[in-house]
């Protein structure tokens, strides 16, 4: 059982606070450069950061590559400071953080990524045909192959990340001390939602986008207990961020790079049956996918069930 690995190391509530702490220091750490770019380009123009109502404006005017790669950055430290507190302060493996079978299932990654990246591809396809309106072709060769460069290299990170921290780190931390496997996936999914509140499309949208990112946490979650590993969740949520980056961006998205394809549509224009289709339609369909290719049973106890360390 997936939880259960977290058995195997140093376990103690406090360990998971000092482990936290570590970690959000270190992603603080790693976001002083981007923050150290930002102000350089504020304090350009005494008037700037004043006159900039949207602190987003200012993060157009850095270079799009170089402003992902600062971004992401940040991930790349905090997943190193993950691997650190797993092995140097709860002495566990990182293949137990990842899955409970003998080895990292990597055949289950791609197969997540392949079917998640398809699906989205189709949906922007989808889109594309019936408002061609809302999209102009954005493809600059040189900065487009720079941008592949660092997406290929940092968006897994970025995406890894997260997923070892909320799939991975908190979901067995939360599971041994609850004692139960509901409580860390209903709480990893909440708070994975939450902590995007930040990104300029909840800004432009509402609050009601952070739907649309609690149902994907839910979904990883979901993904992570039932098949008792992470490489499910891994694999989509890379192949999420990777399409994101390279094939669709927006003017008020939090990837705002030198995509393929650009959407010129007005945020607002967005329907409620655009944010919930996905969440109530397609992710179901994604886990009745997987739930049949790797034969899933015993939701209730899966989700549901007690943690004991036997």
């Amino acid at each position: 059982m997936y939880i259960k690995q977290a058995f195997k190391g140093e376990n103690d509530w406090w360990t998971y606070l000092v482990g936290v702490v570590i970690i959000g220091i270190a992603m603080v750490v790693g976001s002083v450069p981007h923050a150290i770019a930002i102000f350089s380009i504020g304090i350009s123009d005494d008037n700037k950061l004043n006159s900039m109502q949207d602190p987003y404006e200012l993060l157009g005017m850095l270079d799009s590559n170089l402003n992902l790669f600062l971004m992401l950055l940040s991930f790349a430290v905090g997943l190193l400071a993950i691997f650190f507190v797993v092995k140097f302060i709860h002495h566990q493996t990182l293949k137990s953080l990842t899955t409970s079978r003998n080895r990292i299932d990597w055949n289950r990654f791609w197969f997540a990524f392949f079917l998640w990246g398809s699906i989205v591809v189709i949906m922007i396809g989808v889109d594309y045909f019936i408002n061609p309106g809302n999209f102009i072709f954005n493809f600059k060769l040189v900065p487009f192959l720079i941008l592949f460069v660092i997406s290929i290299i940092f968006i897994p990170l970025q995406t890894s990340c997260e997923e070892y921290l909320f799939r991975g780190y908190l979901m067995q931390g939360l599971g041994i001390l609850s004692k139960n496997r509901w409580f860390p996936l209903i709480f990893t999914s909440i708070l994975f939602g939450a902590l995007h509140i930040a990104n300029p499309e909840i800004d432009k949208l509402g609050n009601i986008l952070l739907v649309h990112y609690i149902g994907t946490g839910f979904l990883l979650g979901i993904m992570t207990l039932m098949d008792e590993g992470l490489e499910l969740s891994l694999g989509f949520h890379a192949a999420n961020n990777l399409v994101a980056c390279l094939l669709l961006t927006a003017d008020w998205t939090v990837f705002q790079t030198n995509s393929i394809l650009k959407d010129i549509s007005s945020p607002e224009l967005i329907s409620l049956g655009e944010i919930f289709v996905p969440i109530f339609i397609i992710y179901p369909f994604v886990l009745y996918v997987l739930s049949k290719k790797y034969n899933w049973s015993n939701w209730g106890e899966k989700l549901f069930g007690r943690v004991t360390d036997n």
